[in-house]
């Protein structure tokens, strides 16, 4: 006679050693995979001390804070209704929390090739960094977000370039560069900072980019630049003219 069956003690985990051995981590790059098939499917992040599963839509841990697709939703109806609303510390705490788990997601979303769900959480979580710039409280809850904000805004150049490229059109992903590019500039110019633009790692990692896809460029590009460099002299936009010159100089 056997004796009573084993009753797990409530909060008593499982051992994943068997699941993380078969699929080690690696060191160095983004590791996800999806689990199942379709676009709904979840996503899994391999990270060094076990995995990461997200949601494909939504938010990803699958919560609906105040019955909202997210707390960014549930803090923009507040302060839409109520213009004098302001964030607490503890809001802005949990909206940058939120954001992690986003910008968990669209790093896998690359990753994975799937170039909307990256441009879905950067243009979501630069959403944050808006209104805690905008409705925040205190000073430093304004502040925090706003070193973020160009590397989002590379990641999404990034998704939108990289979608082109794999669509076979170098020059719509020239273009997404250029749109990153003005953003940087406008984002520097904001906070009075114009001057840094040439220096900005944003810049330099946008133009790194421009600079692989330019050479896979038609010929016939040479003189659509030819063209805009002609206008911009004549419009007296001198900075421009020396950025269609920089571009002109690189084509074959």
């Amino acid at each position: 006679m056997t004796g009573p069956e084993r009753r797990r003690p409530e909060g008593e985990g499982r051992d994943l050693s068997d699941l993380l051995a078969e699929w080690p981590y690696e060191p160095g790059r983004v590791n996800a995979r999806r689990v199942g098939e379709g676009p709904e499917a979840p996503i899994q992040v391999r990270i060094e001390l076990g995995i990461l599963q997200l949601a494909a839509s939504g938010r990803p841990d699958g919560e609906r804070p105040g019955g909202r697709e997210s707390l960014l939703e549930l803090f923009s109806e507040a302060c839409g209704a109520d213009v004098s609303r302001r964030l607490s510390p503890d809001e802005c705490a949990a909206l940058r929390d939120e954001a992690s788990q986003y910008h968990h997601r669209y790093v896998a979303c690359l990753a994975l090739g799937d170039f909307a769900g990256v441009e879905r959480d950067t243009t979501r979580n630069l959403a944050v960094f808006d209104l805690c710039r905008d409705r925040a409280a205190e000073a430093g809850d304004r502040a925090i977000l706003e070193r973020f904000r160009g590397s989002v805004l590379v990641m999404r150049t990034r998704g939108r370039a990289t979608a082109a490229v794999r669509d076979g059109n170098p020059r719509l992903a020239v273009a997404a560069i250029d749109r990153g590019l003005d953003e940087i500039r406008a984002m520097l110019e904001g906070r009075g900072e114009a001057a840094r633009f040439e220096q900005a790692n944003e810049v330099q990692l946008l133009r790194g980019m421009r600079e692989m896809l330019v050479p896979k460029l038609p010929t016939s590009q040479r003189s659509e630049l030819e063209e805009r460099l002609r206008a911009a002299i004549r419009a007296e936009n001198y900075e421009l003219a020396a950025i269609l010159r920089d571009e002109l100089r690189q084509l074959p």
